[in-house]
């Protein structure tokens, strides 16, 4: 029976050790496994390590993935959102998607899309380096140009978006833009960036697809686009640029998440309302599992931590998103994540909750 609400999981395609360049931040070759595995406990009472009862898969592997996806979709996730990256010209990081998730045999029982997750690549992935100053420097560049733009856009329609368990709405295949300065800087003005966004719709029609949906990733509450327009916020360049919907990644985009969950929850729920009054185009729901990005950092303690992420109340933002997306006409929810270890928000089963995350979800969508 199909969900009267799709749950969408973001999928963080690291833990595999067949990306050759991901070695400048995991050596070892197994991936972002190599920072989970080397994690410790940073004062009395963090709830890390945590480890994967399933152990530490190659997400890469058909026969992997082929699992997850029966499990994701017996508790009620039943759309991945692959983080898609182009570093340097090329794709970073497909394997997980192209030979793991593709190449699963069941992988058409699952709808899947892409967000572009084109912000730069730095000492963040590295947790021997990724002390105070890890942002300073850029290995790669999320910036990219209109010619590879043109590349890009060619590759999600010939790879990605005609297949038949891509994820549309009105028939469009969705492509979520995460950052929206980054984006716009490609191009070079906002009027620029509109018409690439109308070339990508116009090649569309050539593969028999009625346009593309675009999805922005809203990542702050007010942001001031510097080096673009500072007399614009960016919530007027998405209403310039016409996205047809509006998510959110991180609830640390949202709120501040140095407090229990139950506290969290009621200032995110303004946040979902607002966005939704904001704009003239849906505002999907954002839940979050929890934050705490510490197993990055090696030497450097983040205090910023998102506490008492209970499965009970997992249950209950779940439930409180289905309300409000069946209240606002919407038929998505985005949950942060599917895998993101390292920042303390996945779904996948550990050795201190077990199922209870995706049980959770299992409650509210599939009981």
């Amino acid at each position: 029976m199909k969900q009267s609400v799709d749950v969408a999981a973001y999928i963080w395609p690291a833990y595999t050790g067949k990306e050759p360049r991901s070695r400048v931040f995991w050596p070892e070759g197994i991936g972002e496994w190599e920072t989970v595995k080397k994690t410790f406990p940073c004062f009395d009472g963090h709830q890390w390590p945590r480890k994967p009862l399933w152990g530490y898969q190659d997400e890469a592997d058909p026969t992997v993935m082929e699992g997850q996806i029966r499990e994701a979709l017996a508790h009620g996730v039943n759309v991945f959102i692959y983080d898609w990256y182009w570093y340097d010209g090329r794709p970073f990081l497909e394997q997980c998607l192209n030979d793991g998730f593709l190449g699963a045999k069941n992988n058409r029982d699952m709808k899947f899309y892409l967000m572009w997750a084109n912000h730069d690549a730095n000492y963040l992935w590295d947790y021997r380096n990724a002390s105070e100053d890890y942002r300073s420097t850029a290995i790669w560049r999320g910036i990219t140009d209109e010619a590879n733009f043109r590349v890009i856009g060619k590759r999600w329609l010939d790879q990605y978006f005609t297949l038949p368990n891509y994820y549309t709405v009105d028939g469009k295949p969705v492509i979520a833009i995460y950052e929206l300065t980054n984006f716009i800087s490609n191009f070079g003005s906002v009027e620029r960036t509109k018409e690439m966004m109308n070339w990508l719709n116009e090649e569309a029609k050539k593969y028999g697809l009625p346009g593309i949906h675009f999805q922005v990733i809203h990542t702050g509450v007010i942001q001031n686009l510097s080096g673009v327009d500072s007399s614009r916020t960016s919530e007027d360049v998405i209403r310039e640029l016409g996205f047809d919907s509006i998510t959110n990644y991180q609830f640390a985009h949202m709120v501040n998440v140095n407090r229990p969950y139950g506290e969290a929850l009621p200032d995110v729920k303004k946040e979902w309302d607002r966005l939704a009054n904001a704009f003239s185009v849906p505002y999907y729901p954002h839940v979050s599992l929890g934050w705490d990005n510490n197993p990055r950092h090696k030497t450097l303690f983040k205090p910023k931590i998102l506490r008492e992420n209970t499965p009970e109340a997992i249950e209950k933002a779940m439930r409180d998103a289905k309300q409000f997306a069946l209240d606002h006409g919407v038929s998505l929810i985005t949950v942060n994540s599917w895998n993101e270890w390292t920042e303390g928000s996945y779904l996948l089963p550990d050795d201190l909750y077990g199922y209870g995350y995706l049980e959770a979800i299992q409650k509210v969508f599939k009981d």
